[in-house]
């Protein structure tokens, strides 16, 4: 009995030291991830409290604030305007996020069957590269191209349509599709870009057993590629969504907010609320609205993706 205890104890002895250089290993790595908490903290974790905090004051800026609670909160659900701009989002949502990615998807299904045309790679940088180009830069490209004398126009008049042109940043109707189609061309390239890369981690084994059933291109695309792009489309849908939601560069530069309110965004009226009328307290609660309905759309949008909920 006394030697089956002894070895018993040697044989605890290994497992007990194991178990211990482990815990110091894992205490090693996340005194490495300190530095990464420090500025998730400082640059994150603390603006948004602090907002939080804001939000609860009438405040302008200068003078002593209020104490208001949920007032500004309150006011803001309540706004026909806030609730206008988040319309507009909804909107621009469909643009940003829903058209980039299904023409991304008929690109990507196309130049996966298109592996013998020339300078493939040439166009795939042609269509990215408006995600490398300063949105300011993209907005006043735009701007010049939506003018009454600019580059749309003329192109309309040349093949005679002069009774479609019009202002159309300056038209209450087409100055939010307008900018939309801006955010289109920006996020397409990011778009076919994931689900290139997507294609490229789907087994050739599955294409090919897909052929051997006489599957033609149209077929194959949605019985493999498809479903193997879940994963991308779900990043996909998340990058351009929250785009959509906090667009406010390209409104700023475009528009602001015009003609009248008709292209108005939350994040504009963050800016709006805090610059122009010196409501600051009212501006932060805004912005923690827009923040929480982000946070929901993107954990919704996760669902797509049965790995991410592993």
């Amino acid at each position: 009995m006394t030697t089956t205890t002894a070895v018993g104890a040697r044989n605890d002895a290994p497992t007990a030291k194991k178990k211990k250089s482990r815990d110091r290993s894992e205490r090693a790595a996340y005194l490495y991830l300190i530095p990464a908490y420090v500025v998730f903290g400082f640059f994150l974790l603390y603006p948004l409290l602090h907002g939080v905090w804001i939000s609860l004051y009438d405040w302008d800026g200068l003078t002593p604030a209020t104490w208001v609670g949920i007032g500004n909160y309150t006011d803001a659900l309540s706004d026909p305007m806030l609730r206008k701009a988040f319309t507009h989002s909804a909107v621009l949502i469909v643009f940003y996020a829903v058209i980039p990615i299904l023409l991304a998807l008929l690109l990507t299904g196309v130049m996966t069957h298109a592996t013998k045309l020339k300078r493939l790679s040439f166009f795939r940088v042609v269509i990215f590269l408006p995600q490398v180009v300063a949105s300011v830069v993209v907005a006043t490209t735009w701007t010049a191209i939506y003018a009454p004398d600019g580059v749309l126009n003329k192109a309309l008049s040349l093949v005679g349509l002069e009774a479609v042109t019009r202002p159309w940043l300056g038209d209450f109707a087409w100055a939010l599709p307008a900018v939309g189609l801006i955010g289109t061309w920006v996020e397409i390239g990011l778009c076919l870009v994931l689900f290139l890369a997507g294609v490229s981690q789907i087994e050739p084994e599955l294409y090919e057993a897909a052929r051997l059933d006489g599957a033609g291109a149209v077929r194959e695309f949605f019985a493999v590629t498809l479903p193997g792009l879940r994963p991308q489309i779900a990043v996909a849908m998340t990058l351009t969504v929250v785009a959509g939601l906090k667009s406010f560069d390209l409104i700023f530069v475009a528009t602001r907010g015009g003609p009248g309110t008709s292209t108005t965004v939350p994040g504009f009226e963050v800016y709006h609320r805090a610059f122009d009328l010196n409501q600051v307290g009212s501006a932060c609660a805004v912005g923690i609205l827009l923040t929480v309905v982000i946070l929901i759309v993107t954990t919704l949008i996760q669902r797509i993706d049965p790995g991410e909920r592993a």
